[in-house]
């Protein structure tokens, strides 16, 4: 699949520009014959565009787009009063593209799908069923809570783990000082002193004399160790064997797991609570799964077409627990299965959360141990010399 930038020309002679997602540029064309539009030219889109859209406010879009529904003006006009507001080149652009398509007699969730690259499809599917039902204010509103429900949650996490970066950044910094500035200047003392020194404390000298003689190359190999950490961390591959490692450890790959399925409850409720279809709407929700998760998913989705129990078939595959079991057959039997879906995903995100309390509470003061354990040694055998030579004068 390519990004194609594409200039069309309708009956009234009214142009659009149009940025959609297509195998070919004769795809392309059968795409806009198809919608009754004359394309002018066809262009792939440049990275940049594609890098200034993925920064698209969408959440900020939906508020403000509410707010301008809710006090009765129509679709156009409210998407005209942002785009007049809009300074961002890249925003603006997209708000234009949104304004020629709905003038140009497009349904709005049309033109949101045919700026796939901007609005992910969650959106699009939730903006395409309220357009069934003339609800649009409610589904705004409705992924306006879901984005705020998400963001809450991994905020949380992202927060959690800031304390625990901070120490060892902290404690990494100090380690490396005393060795690379305080150890090569103590060692100078020990060696003019002379005498028999521990095994330890020789160890420590030596290494303080490597770093005096060969101190930029030393520097040199310590920021490119860092360097190639970080490199080998952004990988896919090494992102993948790290999650698997994580969901292997006792406790915490079940906690994994159940943060998972929050998501996933949360984007079904969303999605079901919209008028989506139970099938779509897992289809849809599936990506937020790992791939072990989402293979059960799958075939968890074709056991629901065959006519079994959505309830049942998630159970049977391993994607429920027993709070979400019961409230989903609820749900299942009462026609209110979206809300009980995002009851499930309430009552999971706070176990998540109390458990990334607990951690943190656990980590941080491991660590600061850990780090304190580290600089005492190097200190502790900095001064065992000194307290040896103290008792050879004397």
């Amino acid at each position: 699949m390519a990004r194609f930038k594409v200039r069309t020309l309708d009956s009234e002679m009214a142009l659009a520009e149009l940025v959609m997602d297509s195998a070919s540029e004769a795809d392309v064309h059968q795409q806009m014959l198809a919608r009754g539009l004359s394309v002018l030219s066809v262009t792939q889109a440049s990275v940049g565009l594609s890098r200034g859209s993925q920064k698209f406010p969408l959440q900020l879009f939906a508020q403000e787009l509410l707010a301008l529904l809710e006090s009765g003006l129509p679709l156009v006009e409210s998407i005209e009063t942002l785009a007049e507001r809009e300074t961002r080149p890249a925003v603006r652009s997209t708000m234009d593209a949104l304004l020629n398509g709905l003038r140009n007699g497009l349904t709005f969730s049309g033109v949101l799908q045919a700026q796939s690259g901007v609005f992910p499809e969650l959106f699009v599917a939730m903006v395409r069923a309220a357009e069934k039902t003339s609800d649009l204010d409610q589904a705004l509103a409705r992924y306006i809570a879901y984005r705020q429900q998400t963001d809450t949650l991994r905020n949380k996490i992202v927060s959690a783990a800031i304390y625990p970066v901070m120490l060892l950044s902290v404690g990494g910094l100090v380690v490396l000082f005393l060795l690379g500035y305080v150890v090569p200047r103590f060692s100078g003392v020990f060696e003019e002193a002379g005498g028999d020194l521990p095994l330890a404390s020789r160890m420590l000298i030596d290494w303080g004399k490597l770093m005096s003689e060969h101190a930029g190359a030393m520097l040199a190999v310590v920021v490119l160790c860092i360097a190639a950490i970080v490199a080998v961390l952004r990988l896919p591959a090494t992102r993948a064997s790290l999650a698997r490692a994580a969901w292997q450890l006792p406790g915490v790959g079940e906690n994994l797991r159940v943060f998972q399925l929050a998501r996933f409850y949360r984007t079904l409720s969303m999605l079901l609570r919209g008028g989506i279809p139970a099938i779509q709407a897992m289809q849809m929700s599936r990506d937020l799964l790992t791939v072990a998760l989402r293979d059960k998913l799958d075939a968890a989705i074709a056991q629901v077409r065959e006519g079994r129990s959505l309830t049942d078939t998630l159970t049977t595959h391993g994607l429920t627990t027993n709070v979400a079991q019961r409230l989903l057959r609820v749900g299942e039997k009462s026609g209110s299965l979206g809300d009980m879906a995002e009851r499930v995903a309430a009552f999971h995100e706070e176990e998540i959360s109390r458990w990334v309390d607990y951690l943190t509470r656990l980590i941080g003061p491991a660590l600061m141990l850990v780090i304190g354990v580290v600089i005492g040694g190097i200190v502790v055998l900095m001064y065992l010399p000194i307290f040896q030579l103290a008792e050879t004068i004397q």
